[in-house]
């Protein structure tokens, strides 16, 4: 299949400089680029668009610039923010090109045996860091005039608002992402700039920089942005944190959660962005999601190919089977940290080792856990067969011992289908 005709299945393209530039790029021999910010130690998963669309270029005999920006993320991306970001530290920004660098070998392939197409992973540190201020303003700034960067969308949006306003340190971001388009244009013969529906105008600011430093054509691409319900980026949970590459930050088993909690009217989109599952599968997928919604077939298959192509096959079939756990007896087989991280959003409590050796009465229990106001309202609950200790179901006769526990210190007490509680030995 053609790159083009599978990037106009998935919706990859919204807007672009060269009507001619897919057909380009199916002929491969192109070399493009995309800019990865390190405001963190860790890229996202509002990242993977970006990162899948390299690949993307790649398997289709293109090749990818990942762009680590150890310069620009000295100022940062002004671009749609709502305030000024705080500004990092060398020693910062450093240690996180080094985490980014790391996650984008996953995707990539940077050896040898690629050929033309072997990508490439290059730090705009190189060339912002040692270029003079002076040489800078003489060779970049005099293409550009101030009524001409004000007239951008991204900047406008910032200057129209009473109640925050923009420094020049960050007016002056689209002209270093200009001259970075530049210089991999002329070290490296990069043609194309892709991005988010975000960075056009920044894009832009570098192909007309080209244009007029050295008479040669670029062009520039981006893709939709993929926003929440509430209207922000794709890629946070519900309390506003970052769902990161980075399995230290967000686990495995948490990544697989988030997207097998994904809306109905969004998942379409993000099986075609976020995964390389064929047309069928995908179209499949959405019929499955008309007809019987409730089965949440596609969020299953999404949050499948998400980890494995993320984390690897054996990290996502973990992650899918501790999901199954929480309702199973299985969860005895997961191991310590997979078990605390599948209920860490359950109350928990600490007990005595010692209230357990002669085993706790089961209503008393579940009343010391919160799970029934009194031992009446829980022998209520055990008679009626929704009380689970392990998601073993339990009777209004039972005692729970130490030979119940998990990892010898560990209960999971569940009352009905969501009502959980982690009580920890001590």
């Amino acid at each position: 299949m053609r790159l083009s005709d599978d990037w106009d299945f998935r919706g990859l393209v919204h807007q672009v400089t060269d009507d001619t530039l897919m057909e380009r790029l199916d002929s491969g021999g192109v070399t493009a680029y995309i800019g990865f910010d390190p405001t963190a130690a860790s890229l996202h998963l509002g990242s993977l668009l970006q990162l899948c669309n390299l690949r993307r270029l790649q398997l289709a005999g293109n090749r990818p610039i990942a762009l680590a920006g150890g310069g620009t993320g000295m100022i940062g991306d002004p671009s749609f923010k709502a305030a000024e970001r705080p500004l990092l530290t060398l020693e910062q920004i450093e240690a996180n090109v080094e985490g980014i660098r790391e996650q984008l070998s996953r995707f990539l392939d940077f050896t040898p045996s690629a050929g033309a197409s072997q990508a490439l992973l290059l730090n705009n540190a190189a060339w912002l860091t040692t270029i003079s201020l002076t040489d800078f303003l003489r060779d970049v700034g005099k293409h550009f005039t101030v009524n001409q960067m004000v007239a951008k969308e991204s900047v406008k949006s910032r200057l129209d608002r009473d109640d925050v306003g923009l420094s020049f340190t960050e007016f002056s971001y689209m002209l270093l992402q200009a001259y970075d388009f530049l210089r991999l244009n002329v070290d490296h013969d990069c043609t194309l700039q892709l991005g988010g529906s975000d960075q056009w105008g920044n894009i832009t600011m570098g192909t007309e920089l080209i244009r007029k430093s050295t008479g040669r054509s670029a062009a520039g691409l981006t893709s939709p942005l993929l926003l929440r319900s509430d209207g922000q980026k794709f890629g946070k949970s519900e309390s506003g944190a970052n769902i990161w590459l980075d399995a230290s930050l967000t686990s495995p088993f948490e990544m697989h959660q988030f997207l097998l909690n994904a809306d109905d009217a969004t998942t379409p989109a993000l099986l075609r962005f976020f995964t390389f599952l064929d047309h069928d599968t995908i179209s499949s997928l959405d019929e499955a999601t008309r007809v019987a919604p409730q089965e949440r077939r596609a969020q299953r298959a999404l949050a499948n190919a998400v980890v494995t192509l993320v984390h690897g096959a054996d990290a996502a079939g973990k992650a899918e089977r501790a999901g199954e756990a929480l309702f199973q007896p299985s969860i005895a087989e997961l191991d310590e940290a997979t078990l605390l991280t599948v209920v860490a959003d359950a109350p928990s409590s600490s007990m005595s080792r010692s209230d357990f050796a002669a085993g706790v009465d089961a209503a008393d229990l579940l009343v010391r856990c919160s799970l029934a106001k009194s031992k009446g309202e829980a022998r209520r609950f055990l008679e009626q067969g929704g009380v689970y200790i392990n998601n073993v179901r339990i009777d209004a006769e039972a005692r729970v011992g130490l030979e119940s526990t998990l990892h010898d210190r560990y209960l999971v007490v569940r009352r009905g289908r969501r009502e959980l509680h982690l009580i920890v030995l001590a």
